[in-house]
């Protein structure tokens, strides 16, 4: 039977695969102790790595962070010093509860801190996670800095600014907060040209986003011209661009046709999401989708279960297409994580056709 990666390799390169690939994120796998991974690995389950292609050299800023205990949980409290002023920003346990950006002078000073970063490729964690893996799986390319390797847009929306003061500042056109984009995404695109020095095939973005909370308006506005621009130089580097769209993206599913995306990351089918499998390989025919399994699916009857795998894998087809943990630990995963590679065992050599 082939591997893991070269079915990876086959179905990334649009040729079939009869036994669709059903993988895990490697966070999951460093951060959920309680899995046995070894055992899910040894049935058939493949592993997806992420390793950081770029490091960043930055003069004008130093960040402080310190541990505590609060409620039985680890508090992380993290400080961006400048000579302009601080930010702050504090977690509990795996979830930000405070931003770094909370008014109009908080950009500027975020903007001071970016000011003279240098960025320059990194092989090394890519060179390490490919020979840890073996024929396992596959790595992703990322480009993390301060942001979690996301657009600027999306940085200020997830990692920085949080939901509610982002939305408001973009609506009312703060001007400090384009001031600051402007330098995000000179150094994203920088990010992007060293990235595509390494070996990596494969770059993604976890842009995480889902429509409704950025509006199509701002999408076209603000991140349809800075992806082209990524694309551009990804593609005449011969590097394939992965983004992690993980929401409700039918309002934009012409707009995504146009982009030179290979591939949407986590694509979810609804509630999670509002787009079939059928519709998605509609929209986008040749696009790989690297498909998250809905937790609520795990939680149904065996044949409910291989019912909806059968479908998304006819509707998908046998290229182009994965299945993937990508959003959570599936419930009651010493059952249903074997149940799903069980069942993808039976599927393998059917001719699945859309109906």
């Amino acid at each position: 039977m082939e591997t893991i990666r070269k079915r990876f390799n086959k179905a990334l390169a649009g040729r079939p695969v009869e036994t669709p690939v059903y993988a895990v994120y490697d966070w999951f796998v460093n951060n959920r102790p309680v899995v046995d991974w070894e055992y899910l690995f040894s049935l058939g389950l493949g592993r997806i790595n992420h390793a950081n292609l770029v490091r960043h050299a930055h003069p004008n800023f130093e960040l402080k962070e310190t541990k505590s205990e609060q409620d039985g949980k680890t508090r992380r409290d993290v400080r961006l010093v400048t000579d302009r002023g601080e930010l702050h920003e504090w977690h509990l346990g795996e979830w930000r509860q405070e931003y770094f950006i909370k008014t109009p002078e908080d950009y500027r000073i975020m903007k001071h801190a970016l000011e003279g970063v240098r960025v320059f490729a990194d092989v090394k964690p890519f060179l390490a996670s490919e020979a840890s893996l073996g024929e396992n799986g596959i790595t992703i390319g990322q480009v993390q800095g301060l942001g979690s390797g996301r657009t600027p847009l999306m940085v200020l929306q997830i990692d920085w600014a949080g939901l509610e003061q982002f939305s408001v500042d973009l609506a009312y056109g703060t001007p400090e907060l384009f001031e600051l984009i402007e330098v995000m995404n000179e150094i994203k695109l920088e990010e992007i040209r060293q990235a595509a020095r390494t070996p990596a095939t494969q770059i993604k973005l976890w842009e995480n986003l889902s429509i409704d909370t950025l509006g199509h308006a701002h999408y076209r506005r603000h991140q349809v011209p800075l992806y082209k621009q990524i694309l551009e130089i990804m593609g005449a580097a011969g590097k394939k661009l992965q983004v992690h769209y993980d929401g409700r993206l039918k309002v934009i599913a012409p707009d995504i046709a146009d982009l030179a995306f290979d591939g949407l990351d986590s694509f979810t089918e609804p509630p999670e999401g509002d787009l079939s499998t059928f519709e998605a390989r509609r929209a986008w025919p040749d696009k790989f989708l690297w498909q998250n399994i809905n937790l609520n699916w795990y939680s149904l009857p065996e044949k409910e279960l291989a019912a909806h795998l059968k479908r998304v894998i006819r509707d998908a087809g046998k290229s182009r297409h994965c299945l993937m943990i990508s959003e959570d630990i599936p419930p009651n995963w010493q059952k249903n994580v074997p149940n799903v590679l069980k069942i993808l065992k039976e599927i393998n050599g059917v001719l699945l056709k859309h109906e």
